[in-house]
């Protein structure tokens, strides 16, 4: 996305420039010297090229741990902010709801205003609102703070892109810069649960903004001290085009509400949670509409439902489903199971450790015409670490996952580099122009399908919880022997404070409702595991078909006669 729209500006640039040079001749046509070609760009210094990689790491980290350290720490921002389960929630879905689609007017915001102008003005926006976290004092203050969060963090990821790509060769902007920028970008979630107790000892709520804030001031400062190469700007924007993207913002926004918060409230116990799901669709539409009917239109809808884009998009969504097992799956499974992050911290180092060793294997090993391979090696161990995880008990602990998570990790940041790349050459196929629509399934996929993935194995999970609890209490019967035993056991825990003996029993009733309780959900998130391992197995085995069926066709098809002269 970023890196090709990178490349082609800095390319017409430099023939801008060399058309200029060249004069009509007034005088009658004589024998003139071609003019000489373009010189080639002057590579930077490696010590100014490092520094320009490290603020990428640097807006990376930020980004990514500006919308993950509230995420990681819901249960522990209750207290400081007087809120429920429920309510808490609301601080993602706040976020998200303009975060999932900002990123679509700020292509063509930074086309027509220049980039340094958008680089500066971004970064500063974003100190800003991350000062408001000093106002912070309840939940209402926190959700429109975070609301704005999401706002001003959009653009950081596309900085994060930028610095990357600037001291790269053309050739290499792609096969390593842009890997190394997802890589970054993945280390977010695990380096969230890592600092988060630390942070939280300092200050609760207070200790996670304060160490945003200072990143926030870093990175301000690599952006002015770092300047951007600018490409030329052009007038893009149509007032249409605004039109359409308050249409996109509204459905693309809700669709996240719902689904952030619908697994919390039940999706058909809050009727609310519809209304925002059709005002969505129907806003969505109106966006279809709109651009159907459009001679330059903001998305080229035709393009987006072609065979070949909505392969592209399945295969996007479906990696990105997959890839819930670790966010919604395992480190939820040690939350269900009582523990904290910070007994989870080397496990979230052996994550970030996989991540980086994932990042610099893509870079060294896959080179063209292995990117399906990576996305197969990427598929296989998802399937064999979500199989791994699937074998827990109420006695499994992080240690127990670390080899299965580290395989996850790797398979993250082997699969999105070659996918992106081949959403980048559909596009430039039909022209520049139609890197926006690129970014629209890019968008779509991951950030939109993160929220999604998340709801829709939380709701699994529930789901399962539920039927294995019903399916136990069936087998608890008072009058069975075993049971008894058990009641009277854990009762003896009360036996010095209790003397009462129907006290002590229903003591001793509840405290086996919640063994019970939590053996479901440990049979639960076994199911969610095993299911994501078949999903993974069936993805593989499709792609398989899938080249073999193009490789047969390729065979087969007769070979292209030259023209006769």
């Amino acid at each position: 996305m970023t890196a090709e729209s990178h490349i082609r500006s800095s390319v017409n640039e430099r023939s801008d420039v060399t058309g200029s040079e060249i004069e009509t001749p007034s005088e009658p046509p004589v024998q003139q010297a071609p003019p000489p070609p373009p010189a080639a760009p002057v590579p930077m210094p490696w010590p100014r090229a490092a520094l320009y990689m490290l603020a990428s790491l640097l807006l990376s980290l930020t980004q990514g741990l500006g919308m993950n350290l509230a995420a990681a720490n819901l249960p522990q921002l209750q207290g400081p902010l007087g809120a429920t389960t429920n309510e808490v929630t609301w601080l993602i879905a706040a976020y998200m709801a303009p975060n999932v689609s900002l990123s679509l007017i700020l292509v063509k915001v930074r086309a027509q205003y220049g980039l340094r102008n958008f680089a500066e003005l971004s970064i500063l926006l974003f100190v800003l609102v991350m000062l408001l976290h000093i106002f912070v004092r309840d939940l209402q203050s926190a959700m429109i703070v975070r609301f704005f969060s999401g706002i001003a963090a959009s653009p950081i990821s596309t900085l994060a892109f930028l610095y990357m790509l600037e001291p790269l060769p053309p050739e290499k902007k792609l096969t390593v810069g842009q890997p190394l920028v997802l890589t970054n970008i993945a280390l977010g979630a695990p380096l969230a649960r890592l600092i988060s107790p630390d942070l939280l000892m300092m200050g609760d709520w207070h200790g996670l903004y304060l160490f945003e804030i200072a990143l926030a001031m870093m990175a301000f400062a690599a952006v002015y001290l770092l300047p951007l190469t600018p490409p030329p700007r052009a007038k893009v924007i149509h007032w249409l085009d605004v039109v359409s993207y308050l249409f996109i913002a509204v459905g693309f926004g809700l669709i996240a509400m719902v689904f952030a918060l619908g697994r919390v409230y039940w999706w058909f116990e809050a009727p609310w949670l519809g209304v925002m799901l059709a005002v969505g669709l129907a806003s969505l539409t109106c966006t279809i509409l709109i651009e159907l009917n459009r001679e330059n239109p903001f998305l080229d809808i035709r393009w987006l439902t072609s065979k070949e884009i909505l392969h592209l998009a399945g295969t996007l969504l479906v990696f990105r489903l997959l890839m819930s097992e670790q966010t919604a799956g395992a480190f939820a499974f040690f939350q269900a199971l009582g523990l904290q992050n910070d007994q989870m911290t080397t496990l979230s180092l052996v994550v970030i450790g996989a991540s980086i060793a994932g990042g610099l294997a893509y870079i060294l090993l896959v080179k063209p015409g292995r990117e399906n391979a990576a996305q197969m090696v990427a598929l296989g161990l998802l399937m064999v670490g979500a199989f791994m995880d699937s074998n827990a008990t109420n006695l499994t602990r992080p240690e127990q996952m670390y080899v299965s998570q580290a395989l996850i990790a790797v398979a993250g940041v082997l699969f999105l580099p070659p996918a992106m790349a081949t959403g980048l050459a559909l596009a430039l196929k039909r022209g520049p122009t139609f890197i926006l629509n690129f970014i629209v399934i890019f968008l779509t996929t991951q950030s939109l399908g993160g929220v999604i993935g998340s709801a829709l194995v939380g709701t699994f999970i529930t789901w399962r919880t539920r039927f294995h609890l019903q399916d136990i209490v069936d087998h608890l019967v008072s009058t069975d022997p075993l049971v008894t035993q058990r009641i009277a056991q854990l009762a003896g825990a009360y036996g010095r404070v209790l003397t009462d003996r129907s006290l002590l029993n229903a003591e001793g009733v509840v405290l086996l409702g919640q063994q019970v309780t939590r053996e479901a959900t440990v049979l639960a998130y076994n199911d969610a595991f095993l299911a994501i391992s078949l999903f993974a197995a069936f993805a593989l085995a499709a792609m398989i078909l899938h080249l073999a069926l193009r490789a047969i066709r390729k065979s087969i098809s007769p070979e292209p006669q030259p023209a006769a002269s």
